[in-house]
């Protein structure tokens, strides 16, 4: 009779249409977006300042 009720419930849980996305893949998509966000507009200043960073370092 318990073989049973786990096949019943695994066969009520694989065929739940949950039609909900997970919190963690929100919060890692939106990570992602404010992570390229901030790239693509701090790209040109940290390139500068790492070139101005190596030339100090190199004439030194």
């Amino acid at each position: 009779m318990r073989a049973h009720k786990i096949l019943h419930a695994i066969r009520t849980w694989s065929t739940s249409d949950q039609g909900d996305v997970p919190g963690w893949v929100l919060i890692t998509l939106m990570t992602a977006g404010i992570v390229v966000a901030l790239w693509a507009v701090a790209s040109p200043a940290l390139g500068h300042l790492f070139n101005t960073a190596i030339t100090r370092v190199v004439s030194f």
